[in-house]
């Protein structure tokens, strides 16, 4: 595809827009509360769009177009979940964790735990996140490269890559957790205009509307009712305990100026879940997928009928579609999608090496920035290169995903509502839940109903935790 120098101009104004974002911040921050949570003082309309922008990200706008093409409407049922684990946390979590965190300044979310438990539990959750998080972070830089690369042809998969990552390494590496969470509001602004404001009318107009939608789509595709029960509790044992477990989320949670400030980000963070988002990515795919019907991707050598990847109907339909002008409006949009996500999850895993493991071994001074910015840039040039060697590192992703899902998500119930737990159970239900899952992952295993290999590492995490409270004794471990 090729691509307009006007399109190219707008985008370019973006990346560096961004960047001077970075800059701006760098000056802001005077010490490591202002770095890593913002200063605690951030309002909950920043922090609301920065929690989703970080949640939804590429991932999620490209994956609900690719659910919207297979199953319809239907597949918006996937962000409900998102908005019963915002609400949950904002009822649940925030209320138990935000006055300790206040009181006793935590940074990270494994500080939570140490608080509950001891520092080995701390040490090890603190592991599990960092490696969660630079897969994450990698991921996003190798799918902002992907799509890149498709659009600018004369850069290769490893260059875009490599400009992608610099670019959102260095701006959050001077700007700090400011910086991420106002280039998120930003970036969540720029999706969502172009989603509402460009996507959707012109997808809808270019298909030949309401009509169209009725005449090439299975009736199925257009009713809320095109889901199966093993999908729903999938999509909520994938989604909702991240609410509980998210570094980025805590760090989030601790930048809010007080807790009701924080409830109200994720009351808000909730709804843009669903249904707004939830719907505008799905009818986005269901727009792709009649204009699959109808033969409009043929010059891309799928005609109807043909073998296609799902997800790639909704970046087809846009570059079909979009008139010069408006692609650069839509290629920033999607890269403001990843890189909200990038930024995020390199702040998370900068946070739980230099306070959760560095500070494991030894203490060291809490309001060293340079410190930290080196830490963020390490872990950013980590990130890059593993995103600039491989192809696909989605797997790495999901199955760090899943093992820090599984690991941690009982430990933190625990610690919320069972009186005195015990520190190695803690231990027992990470290792043992988060290599349930690995192993399933990995062996591929078939599982019964299409049940999501999560569902059996939590079960074995609770198994696993419920053991060590009952027959462990607490002063031997405590």
């Amino acid at each position: 595809m090729e691509i307009s120098i006007i399109d190219a101009v707008i985008f370019v104004g973006y990346l560096i827009f961004m960047l001077l974002v970075g800059f701006y911040f760098m000056r802001k921050n005077k010490s490591h509360e202002d770095y890593f949570v913002g200063g605690r003082s951030m309002s909950a309309g920043h922090i609301g769009l920065s929690v989703v922008a970080t949640d939804v990200g590429g991932g999620f706008s490209i994956g609900l177009g690719g659910l919207g093409f297979m199953m319809g409407i239907s597949g918006s049922w996937m962000l409900f979940t998102g908005l019963i684990g915002a609400w949950l946390s904002a009822v649940v979590l925030i209320p138990r964790i935000y006055p300790l965190a206040k009181k006793h300044s935590f940074l990270t979310f494994p500080q939570t735990l140490l608080h509950h438990y001891n520092a080995r539990v701390a040490f090890v959750a603190g592991i599990i996140s960092l490696i969660g998080y630079i897969g994450f972070t990698s991921s996003q830089i190798l799918a902002g490269a992907k799509l890149a690369s498709a659009t600018f042809p004369q850069f290769s998969l490893q260059d875009a890559a490599l400009i992608m990552g610099v670019i959102a390494v260095v701006y959050t590496v001077f700007g700090g957790i400011k910086a991420v969470i106002y280039t998120d509001t930003i970036q969540w602004i720029i999706l969502m205009v172009g989603l509402i404001g460009i996507g959707l009318p012109y997808g809808y107009h270019v298909i030949g509307g309401y009509d169209a939608l009725v005449e090439y789509l299975p009736s199925n595709m257009l009713s809320l009712k095109n889901v199966t029960f093993s999908q729903i509790l999938n999509w909520f044992i994938t989604i909702v305990p991240i609410w509980f477990v998210g570094m980025t989320l805590y760090q989030r949670i601790y930048a809010c100026k007080d807790e009701k400030t924080a409830k109200k980000a994720w009351y808000l963070a909730g709804v843009f879940e669903w249904p707004i988002m939830a719907f505008m990515g799905v009818l986005l795919g269901v727009f792709s997928r009649v204009a699959y019907e109808q033969g409009l991707f043929e010059p891309y050598g799928y005609g109807p009928g043909t073998a296609m990847d799902a997800e790639l109907g909704l970046p087809m339909l846009l570059s079909h579609i979009l008139p010069v002008g408006l692609m650069g409006m839509m290629m920033s949009a999607y890269f403001s999608a990843i890189m909200s996500t990038a930024d995020s999850c390199l702040m998370a895993a900068s946070g739980n090496f230099d306070t959760d493991i560095l500070g494991f071994f030894k203490k060291h001074n809490k309001d060293n920035i340079r410190r930290s910015q080196l830490i963020t840039l390490v872990i950013g040039i980590v990130a890059i290169i593993i995103a600039t060697n491989m192809t696909n590192v989605l797997d790495l992703m999901l199955h760090s995903y899943a093992f820090m899902v599984s690991g941690l998500f009982v430990p933190v119930l625990a610690a919320l509502f069972v009186p005195q737990p015990k520190p190695m159970s803690a231990l027992w239900a990470m290792i043992i839940g988060g290599s349930t899952t690995l192993t399933l992952l990995l062996f591929k295993v078939d599982l019964p109903y299409d049940f999501d290999a999560n569902l059996f590492g939590i079960l074995a995490s609770i198994a696993a935790f419920t053991i060590g409270q009952n027959f462990l004794k607490s002063e031997q471990y405590g």
